[in-house]
């Protein structure tokens, strides 16, 4: 039985989820996935739990879901992962109109994004190199 096939961007130690089609400006969404950048995956799962932004629990999700995806389809271990990449990208723009006085109307563009999460198994670095004196 062969192994399944992946991504040609992904290392073997590497999985990814992706959040499409998003109904957040992607300017907002960089900002929440810039507090989960390299951070372990667990304390961003934490970090994005409590924090106050509505997208928030919506990339929680996304990064628990690559999280699965590194157990589940890679064999990865779940205590050495870390959030490698968290890529924001623009998806369509709805322009509609808003009623303006004197006849006029302004333009209101509702912007929605794409979200792509990438966690990599980090190998466990020496602690207490030096030692305890």
């Amino acid at each position: 039985m062969s192994k399944p096939s992946r991504p040609r961007d992904l290392a073997d130690t590497e999985a990814q989820a992706i959040l499409s089609n998003v109904r957040v400006s992607p300017r907002k969404l960089n900002l929440v996935a810039g507090l989960i950048r390299n951070l372990p995956a667990q304390q961003a799962v934490a970090t994005l739990t409590f924090s106050k932004r509505r997208i928030a629990q919506q990339v929680r999700k996304a990064l628990e879901s690559a999280i699965a995806n590194a157990e589940n389809n890679h064999q990865l271990d779940v205590d050495r992962l870390v959030v490698s990449r968290a890529e924001v990208g623009r998806s369509v723009v709805m322009r509609r109109f808003h009623a303006r006085g004197r006849g006029r109307a302004a333009r209101v563009e509702k912007w929605f994004s794409h979200l792509k999460i990438v966690v990599s198994e980090r190998q466990q670095e020496v602690e207490q190199e030096g030692g305890a004196a």
